[in-house]
C-alpha cells in the first residue's frame, strides 16, 4: 500500500468525488477512486467500511468518506474527507434548489430530472453487480444477499428489521461453517 495521502489530497479527492456524482452512486465513485485508481485501500477493508457505512445512521457516502478518512489519517483525515465530500456539493444543491423553486414549471424540467434519475439508478445497479461478485464468495453470502434483496426490493419489507434479521442469520451461518 502507498503511504497515507495528505489531508489536502484527501479533501480534494473527496471534493472531486462529491462533484462527479449526480443523484446517487457515490459508493461506486468512491470505490473506483480509493481502491482501483489510488490503491489507498484493498477491496476487503473497503467492503467492510461500506458495510459499516450502510448500517450506520446517515448518508452512506458521507459515512464511507469518514470511515476512509479515519482509516487513512485518523480524526483529521475524517474531517478532511467529510469536508471535501460536503462543501461544494452542498453549495451547488442549495443553488439548484433555489433555481428549481423559481423555474420548476418550465416545460422539459421533469424529463431532464427523470433522465438524471435513471442514470443514477443505472450507476448504482452496476456498482452493486460489480461489488457482489467480489464480496459474495459462497452460498451463504449469496443466500443472505438474495434474501435481503428480495425482502426489501421485491416484498417491500422495512429496512431496519430486515437488516437486524439478516445480520443475525449471516452470523449464525458463518458460525456454523466454522
Amino acid at each position: 500500500m502507498p503511504s497515507s495521502p495528505s489531508l489536502a489530497t484527501l479533501f480534494t479527492t473527496f471534493s472531486r468525488i462529491g462533484m462527479q456524482s449526480f443523484g446517487g452512486g457515490l459508493s461506486g465513485w468512491i470505490r473506483r477512486e480509493i481502491v482501483q485508481k489510488r490503491h489507498w485501500l484493498e477491496e476487503r477493508p473497503f467492503l467492510s467500511g461500506l458495510a459499516v457505512a450502510q448500517i450506520a445512521p446517515g448518508a452512506n457516502a458521507v459515512n464511507l468518506s469518514v470511515f476512509i478518512g479515519t482509516t487513512l489519517r485518523g480524526g483529521a483525515g475524517a474531517l478532511a474527507a467529510f469536508a471535501g465530500m460536503m462543501a461544494l456539493p452542498a453549495v451547488i444543491v442549495l443553488a439548484l434548489g433555489a433555481i428549481y423553486l423559481r423555474h420548476h414549471a418550465l416545460p422539459g424540467i421533469e424529463a431532464v430530472l427523470g433522465g438524471v434519475g435513471a442514470g443514477a439508478i443505472g450507476l448504482t445497479l452496476a456498482t452493486a453487480i460489480r461489488m457482489t461478485g467480489r464480496g459474495v464468495r459462497g452460498w451463504r453470502e449469496a443466500a443472505v444477499t438474495a434474501a435481503t434483496a428480495t425482502l426489501i426490493g421485491v416484498l417491500r419489507f422495512e429496512l431496519l428489521p430486515v437488516l437486524v434479521v439478516m445480520i443475525a442469520v449471516s452470523l449464525l451461518l458463518n458460525a456454523r461453517a466454522r
